[in-house]
């Protein structure tokens, strides 16, 4: 009977290990896609901005 403790605790024992794991590598994805998408929207932003100022200023 020990022995099957022993077992059935190291199981759960990984299983938390892994749980952990996956919840913070989940987290680590999803902030680099969140930073991505929002450093794509700023990029997107400033590159039509200067190409309105670009225009502008070479109709002068």
């Amino acid at each position: 009977m020990d022995k099957v403790l022993k077992v059935v605790g190291a199981i759960i024992v990984i299983w938390i290990a892994f749980s952990l794991v996956g919840a913070v590598l989940g987290f680590l994805v999803h902030t680099v896609l969140w930073i991505a998408l929002i450093a794509g929207g700023v990029l997107a932003v400033g590159a039509i901005a200067g190409r309105n100022r670009k225009s502008i200023s070479n109709r002068r």
